[in-house]
């Protein structure tokens, strides 16, 4: 017999049964789905990754609607299970939804959630961050001193990059990658040289007009260039933060042969998909050239790093944590459970998935409308008006 999965109960008689794979920050999310008539059953498993095997588990015999996590395998198992219990919603708790087969879930009759719009500062600060502790050699720099090899100042002593007046290369200028470079120059006085599918019109007015700003105070302006290629961005920046979307075009978009092509004390980050960079080509890269350095919030078998990653100085790596601000974090499980509970109660899409503001203002009673929902069209879904 199968172990019992272990659960913490909210509003026990509630009329709808809602599922949460994972607990979640804050219990605002909880309260607005009490609120309207919801079991929460939260589930409290020490395990890091719930399998597909225990998900079943939880959703049993009766359930209206799960939210899960980007760990999960959410596939043609779980959402015809979710059916058969009489479910109609899940949500992921993440902007990405890599690990949802949204076809099968729209073939089920499922609608599936996600959270944008919450994460786009969040993520940018991290990338930010890890952009000057890679050039500072902030990491090195603490394992030094808290391994006692510290005697006294050195000239040569974990010498790296100064960012102001560099320049500062993104890939992918959509609202992470725009907001990472607004970061960056405002912050660094840094140049830009971005390359996107399409033009980032409004960080080019932001960039002239910073310069020009810059320019009536006596200082250096700062520029901007839309590249004609990645090539170009590759080549002639000395920051690098990717901020692409992952699909068959963008897996490995970073391997050898463009590693090659980059500045040898570049500053790589990626806060955005592992799988956009061939990370034994990087690893092989790092070991090669001492002075490059990388900054990896996301891996291309996280939660596994490629063998020798881990051992690399020049490499500064955390774990997934681009969105974890409080803030952040709280707003993606209110989002979540919106999703869910926007689809058990009949309510339209919201409008524009990136305007989140009326859904996460505390003093406020939230839109009746499911923020986000990636499948609404095949679903045949209303979308609530302005």
């Amino acid at each position: 017999m199968a172990k019992p999965i272990s659960i913490e109960v909210w509003n026990p008689s509630g009329r709808y049964r809602v599922i949460s794979t994972k607990p979640m920050p804050g219990t605002r999310w909880i309260k607005l789905l009490t609120d309207q008539d919801c079991r929460v059953e939260i589930c409290t498993e020490q395990k890091t990754i719930l399998s597909v095997e225990d998900i079943l588990a939880l959703i049993g015999t009766k359930c209206d609607g799960v939210i899960g996590q980007l760990t999960e395998d959410w596939g043609d198992v779980l959402f015809s299970a979710l059916k058969r219990a009489g479910g109609t919603a899940f949500s992921n708790m993440a902007v990405g939804y890599n690990n949802v087969d949204v076809d099968a879930a729209t073939k089920n009759g499922i609608a599936v959630g996600n959270t944008p719009g919450v994460l786009t500062e969040t993520t940018a600060e991290l990338a930010a961050s890890l952009s000057l502790a890679a050039a500072r050699r902030i990491v090195e720099a603490d394992q030094f001193m808290r391994a006692g090899l510290y005697d006294g100042w050195l000239p040569h002593l974990f010498v790296g990059n100064l960012l102001k007046g560099q320049t500062v290369g993104v890939i992918g200028a959509g609202r992470i990658g725009s907001a990472y470079a607004r970061m960056m120059i405002e912050g660094f006085k840094m140049n830009l040289i971005y390359y996107d599918l399409y033009q980032a019109t409004r960080l080019e007015k932001f960039v002239t007009a910073y310069g020009q700003f810059l320019k009536a105070n006596g200082e250096q302006p700062v520029t901007w260039k839309r590249a004609a290629t990645m090539e170009d961005v590759l080549r002639e920046a000395d920051v690098i933060s990717l901020h692409p979307i992952l699909d068959k075009t963008t897996y490995h978009l970073i391997n050898k042969e463009r590693l090659a092509i980059m500045k040898k004390e570049a500053v790589l980050v990626n806060c955005s998909r592992g799988p956009v960079v061939h990370e034994v080509d990087l690893v092989e890269h790092l070991r090669a050239n001492p002075m490059f350095r990388v900054g990896l919030d996301v891996f291309e078998d996280e939660p596994y790093m490629k063998p020798g990653l881990a051992e690399m100085k020049n490499a500064v790596v955390v774990p997934h944590i681009a969105s974890a601000s409080k803030w952040t974090r709280e707003g993606m499980a209110t989002l979540a459970a919106l999703n869910v509970l926007g689809k058990i109660k009949g309510y339209p899409v919201w409008h524009n998935p990136n305007l989140v503001e009326p859904f996460l203002d505390e003093n406020s009673v939230p839109p009746p409308a499911a923020p986000s929902i990636v499948n609404a069209k095949q679903l045949g879904l209303p979308t609530a008006k302005l």
